[in-house]
């Protein structure tokens, strides 16, 4: 890691750490937000390692866009998204 980009992670959490000071009522909002997108994320991580050798065309990436869906769905948001994976797949769409 680069000097630049340890600074912009340094910049980050300090801005972190001055939102949930801000949002003091809200902590738990945004905690229950942010558990939910990283668990997410590892729901997605074990069913592309459980479907890659069956159908690995319907893996699903990791990426903002899968946090931010998990996180304000929870689990049916993971479900949607591979959901929609598959129907793009089978060539529906």
């Amino acid at each position: 890691m680069d000097t630049y980009s340890g600074v912009l992670w340094i910049i980050g959490l300090l801005g972190a750490v001055f939102m949930i000071g801000i949002l003091r009522r809200h902590v738990e909002i945004i905690i229950n937000f942010v558990l939910r997108g990283v668990l997410g994320l590892f729901m997605i991580y074990f069913a592309n390692y459980v479907l890659s050798p069956f159908m690995p065309e319907v893996c699903v990436g990791y990426n903002p866009f899968t946090f931010l869906t998990s996180g304000f769905l929870g689990f049916s948001g993971v479900l949607m998204m591979y959901g929609v994976q598959f129907y793009m797949q089978i060539g529906y769409f």
